[in-house]
């Protein structure tokens, strides 16, 4: 050490993590997709996100604010996910089929998440401060809708399919994909 250099040296901040937040509010969706919405704590969080406890209550200073997190993440992911389902779909598509064939994806497949999103959505009726992400998930559906059809039909449909997952997921058994379809049917009909 010169004379020049100072006695101490400054810590330099480890590798970035701007992700961490996003991550976090990731792993709680995991977590309750894996082990239930009782299981959510900033500890158990932390673990399955691989990140210190103080990552977790810096972030999120109570578990209403994970949550919130959560079920944003979770609206976001899921919405996006249905874009890119739409945008998939041919221009002839048969929409009864295609989406009995989304809604039994979603509870046999996607199952765990499915569940998971339905424990964070079902949140908002104990917590107003969910109430306006869960409404702008149900207008983010209703939005993918409505563009394939009319407004009170992409509202129908956005309904009868949150409803069809809902139910799907409560029972021990899927539904049947011609019960499904014929459900789409009268309600595109």
């Amino acid at each position: 050490m010169t004379a020049q250099e100072p006695a101490t040296r400054r810590r330099t901040r480890g590798p970035n993590d701007p992700d961490r937040r996003n991550r976090i509010a990731r792993a709680a969706i995991t977590l309750i997709a894996e082990r239930g919405i009782n299981a959510l704590t900033h500890r158990a969080v932390a673990a399955k996100a691989g990140v210190p406890l103080g990552s977790t209550t810096y972030h999120f200073a109570t578990l209403d604010d994970l949550i919130a997190s959560a079920l944003d993440e979770a609206a976001r992911r899921n919405v996006a996910a249905l874009r890119e389902w739409d945008a998939a779909l041919p221009t002839d598509v048969d929409l009864a089929t295609a989406l009995a064939e989304l809604v039994l994806d979603s509870v046999t497949r996607e199952r765990a998440n499915t569940i998971a999103e339905y424990n964070l959505y079902a949140l908002a009726l104990q917590r107003p401060s969910l109430r306006g992400a869960a409404v702008a998930w149900d207008d983010a559906l209703a939005e993918l809708f409505v563009a394939r059809t009319d407004p009170l039909t992409g509202r129908l449909v956005a309904t009868l399919t949150c409803g069809l997952m809902m139910q799907a997921v409560l029972g021990e058994a899927p539904p049947r994909r011609e019960d499904v379809e014929a459900l789409y049917r009268r309600a595109l009909g």
